[in-house]
Parts: structure tokens; sequence; C-alpha cells
């Protein structure tokens, strides 16, 4: 099965995200408000493809994202999961071209994914869990978005992505 152009030049996106991810992850800050190339390759990719296609992507990355994690095997991976899944079908309903509507994304997927995993691999509770919630989890979130938006201008002829405002 060959990739069509397209479709390659966003694998090494995607690929160059994921990559990034782990080469540069102790380099980028705190891990509670560094961006997080790992689920911004994902959801680039879940952002162009289709709901099944994100969902598999999602528990595969999850599961790489779980390998180097102590604690809550498997909550990476179901985490993910959702997350590519509904990033899939909210292309559908919102105009993911744009900028600002993509960094909304990102945001959404990066808080919704934290909640995911501090529900399932229970790592906080009260306080600690209200004060990632409400707040690092947040400025991850922005970090994310600031890169994933830096990501979409750099590579928008290989991604396909209009600017429109």
């Amino acid at each position: 099965m060959r990739l069509s152009a397209g479709a390659a030049k966003m694998t090494a996106v995607v690929v160059l995200l994921l990559l990034l991810h782990f080469a540069l992850g102790p380099w980028l800050g705190d891990r509670r408000a560094g961006p997080d190339l790992l689920l911004l390759g994902l959801m680039v990719y879940a952002m162009r493809t289709s709901p099944g296609r994100a969902a598999v992507a999602g528990f595969a990355l999850g599961l790489m994202g779980d390998s180097i994690t102590v604690l809550g095997f498997g909550s990476g991976a179901i985490a993910h999961t959702c997350v590519a899944y509904l990033a899939a079908w909210g292309r559908a309903i919102f105009f993911t071209d744009n900028l600002l509507v993509s960094a909304g994304f990102f945001v959404g997927g990066t808080w919704f994914r934290d909640l995911l995993l501090l529900a399932s691999g229970g790592y906080l509770w009260g306080g600690a869990l209200v004060w990632q919630l409400v707040f690092w989890s947040l400025v991850k979130g922005v970090t994310t978005a600031l890169v994933g938006v830096a990501v979409l201008f750099v590579f928008r002829e290989w991604l396909n992505v209009r600017m429109s405002e």
C-alpha cells in the first residue's frame, strides 16, 4: 500500500513531533507546563483522518507514552484513544483549518486527556487534583496550542491548512 504525497508529508510531520517529544522532552521545562508533543502529533493526525484510524493511533501512542511511566499503565492508552476519536469527530463539526479553532482543539484536547489520565490513573486526590486540572493542565494546553499553531503555520503546505480568518 502506497501513501499519497499528502499522507506521506503528514506522516513525516507527526513522526517529527513524536521524535521531538522524546528527544527534547527533558529540556522543555517542567513536564506539568511544557508542550506535549506526543499529544500534539496525535491531534494533528486525528484532525485529518477518520475517527477509527484516529482511535487506533491514539491507542498506539497512548501505549507508547505509558511505556515510560511507572504508574497507571493503560490509562494513557484509554485517554489518548478517547481524545483522538473525539478530535476526529470534532473536525466534522468545527472548521479546523482556522488557527484559532485549532488552538482551542489543542487546549481542549490536552485538558480532556489530563482529566481522563487523572481519573483513570488515580494519581491525585482532593485539592491536588483540582489544582492540576485548573492550573497545570490549562498551562500545558496553552503551551501545546502555541507549539501546535506554530507547527500548523510552518507546515501549512504539507498539511493542507488554509489560513482563514
